[in-house]
């Protein structure tokens, strides 16, 4: 035998506004109506008419998370069930922010009849208060479980469900990631009864008022397109006009091709901005690298090949795969059986190649070629594994220069010259130096150093060429002095 639960629809107002089937339905029933809450213009009017409730106020006080809340209503509701047909009435509409209708109806089968009546939701008397056409674009949220992500600035923002200051003072601190701590928000309580009221506050102010109830609804005005040039979709908009009809005419005739320069030249300037420790810089300069990815990304779009969605798309699905520890059950020790898990995963799949050293980009500078060579060839055991062994193979390399410097043969002397570069940067990823980054900042170092001997010079009026040797070196030697940092 089934059991069925009739869940109502209170609507948003006082009891003139409740449908006469909706009220004759309730006047009618003999045994209690369980409601969630008791906090409604309409209950006390339908209890003046004889109408019984059984609240479910006190199960709020038992639970610190509004989700336990719900998921403890539901189940005793469902276990009511087992015993009799009852009546479950809740404000607003039964599918209009209401979490416990959607965990009954996840219990619903041939045991649990789930019938629903009417029920006029709280948007419909909210858009009257608010003087807002929702064609325009809304978006209703819960204000107990906002996230920033979900956000969508550009439309009308309804959060409902600003029970008291604490959720309100969740929901301004997660406003005012993006909005001025002035903007003006509306809040607004009982729309649609008699004591419906209307408040708008500086969004720093929202938590300080005390109008909060289980009716009250925080209401946000669209914001404009260019007071949101921190969010990723301004950023895309901004680029697909640069390249578009009327945009740019730098932008719109660069290829994957053209700008490969800037790409490099844009990640060592990240490297310079973290060399210098300013993360003011290092964000500037993260920008122009994104500047570029979103640039490739928009000549893929416009030629019909890939989107900023595939390449989104791809690193998303990647990081998941790759972290099985993170997105899976695979426990993890260390960050080394990471690495290992890390490369078992990326060769899956693949074609077996017919050599290790196989895809290793030949766009790479040299050196860095040099250390992804070397880090492949360790995995199968060729490695000195020890920094003074490869050193000593330094020392050996160097000699054999000599001896061939001394035979004035330039092709013999530029491979034995490669050989102490390889061998220096065997040494360096042996001690987790990046080759590439330790040659960049040392040539970063000479600049600034030698730009002071020019200053030196410049200042007393003498050309680089009248020093001498030995004048450049003193002045070196306090530039060395000067910027201690460097060493």
């Amino acid at each position: 035998m089934s059991q069925t639960i009739h869940v109502i629809g209170l609507g948003a107002g006082t009891l003139d506004q409740l449908p006469l089937g909706i009220y004759r339905f309730l006047t009618n029933h003999k045994n209690e109506v369980f409601v969630r809450t008791n906090q409604h213009p309409v209950i006390q009017e339908l209890e003046e008419e004889g109408v019984t409730f059984k609240s479910f106020d006190h199960v709020y006080e038992k639970h610190e998370q509004f989700e336990d809340v719900y998921q403890d209503i539901s189940k005793r509701l469902l276990e009511a069930a087992q015993q009799q047909d009852l009546v479950y009435a809740l404000p607003g509409h039964p599918f209009v922010a209401e979490r416990t209708v959607q965990l009954l109806l996840e219990h619903a089968d041939e045991h649990l009849h789930i019938e629903f009546h009417g029920g006029q939701s709280f948007l419909d008397p909210l858009f009257n208060a608010l003087k807002i056409d929702p064609i325009e674009g809304f978006q209703l949220l819960d204000g107990t479980a906002l996230k920033r992500s979900t956000i969508q600035f550009t439309n009308h923002l309804l959060i409902a469900q600003v029970y008291d200051s604490f959720v309100a003072s969740d929901i301004k601190l997660t406003l005012m990631e993006d909005l001025p701590e002035d903007y003006p928000v509306t809040i607004v309580d009982a729309a649609g009864s008699k004591d419906e009221k209307v408040m708008t506050v500086p969004l720093y102010e929202l938590d300080r008022e005390g109008t909060f109830s289980d009716l009250t609804t925080l209401y946000v005005a669209p914001q404009s397109s260019d007071a949101l040039t921190h969010t990723f979709n301004q950023l895309r908009e901004v680029i697909a006009t640069l390249r578009g009809p009327n945009g740019c005419p730098w932008d719109r005739k660069q290829t994957h091709e053209s700008l490969r320069p800037y790409l490099i030249e844009e990640a060592y300037e990240v490297i310079d901005a973290i060399q210098e420790e300013d993360d003011d810089h290092i964000a500037e300069e993260l920008g122009d690298v994104l500047l570029q990815v979103m640039l490739h990304s928009q000549i893929g779009e416009d030629n019909g090949f890939f989107s900023v969605d595939d390449v989104i798309r791809s690193i998303t699905e990647k990081m998941i795969e790759r972290h099985p520890h993170v997105f899976g059950d695979v426990e993890v020790d260390s960050a080394d059986e990471v690495t290992t898990n890390w490369e078992a995963i990326k060769s899956k799949g693949k074609a077996k190649k017919e050599t290790l050293l196989e895809g290793i980009s030949e766009a790479l500078p040299r050196l860095l070629y040099a250390q992804e060579m070397q880090k492949k060839a360790s995995k199968v055991g060729f490695d000195w594994g020890d920094a003074a062994l490869a050193f000593e193979k330094v020392t050996e390399e160097i000699k054999e220069l000599q001896e061939v410097i001394e035979k004035e043969d330039i092709n013999e002397i530029e491979l034995e010259f490669g050989d102490v570069l390889f061998s220096l940067v065997n040494v360096a990823r042996l001690l987790s130096i990046d080759s590439e980054i330790a040659l960049h900042r040392t040539s970063q170092k000479f600049k600034n150093r030698f730009q002071y001997i020019e200053s030196i010079a410049k200042r007393n009026g003498v050309e680089l060429t009248d020093l001498s040797l030995e004048d450049m070196e003193n002045y070196w030697n306090q530039a060395k002095v000067l910027r201690k940092g460097e060493e």
